[in-house]
């Protein structure tokens, strides 16, 4: 398994960690937090404290996606750094030529109207 591999996988995990984290926060302000009744300014269990792991989760899990993204950019830069694009090269292209065109050439169809065709 490549490293490229590798990356493409922990994106993926964090992406799908990222949207449950941001589905389950309300974007009015109340999120996880509110549905266990800590809707006032009463703590109960420490459930205040839950909108700020929420949201200190969401900018972890953002940072670690723009990390990973850019270290599988360089882990696929890494992969073809020797190898050139053939038509850059310009030695192994083929030319084909056809041996002879044909000698009688069809013209066109065209769809004049005739005198019968007017009303």
């Amino acid at each position: 398994m490549s490293t490229f591999s590798i990356f493409l996988i922990l994106i993926i995990v964090v992406c799908l960690l990222l949207v449950l984290v941001i589905m389950v926060q309300n974007p009015k302000g109340g999120g996880l937090s509110s549905s266990f009744g800590g809707g006032g300014n009463q703590v109960v269990g420490g459930v205040k404290k839950t909108g700020d792991f929420l949201d200190k989760s969401t900018w972890t899990l953002a940072g670690l996606l723009i990390v990973l993204i850019l270290a599988s950019n360089v882990a696929l830069k890494g992969n073809f750094s020797d190898a050139d694009s053939k038509l850059l090269q310009g030695d192994d292209i083929e030319t084909v030529v056809p041996e002879a065109l044909p000698e009688t050439v069809t013209p066109p169809v065209t769809n004049e109207p005739t005198p019968s065709d007017s009303l």
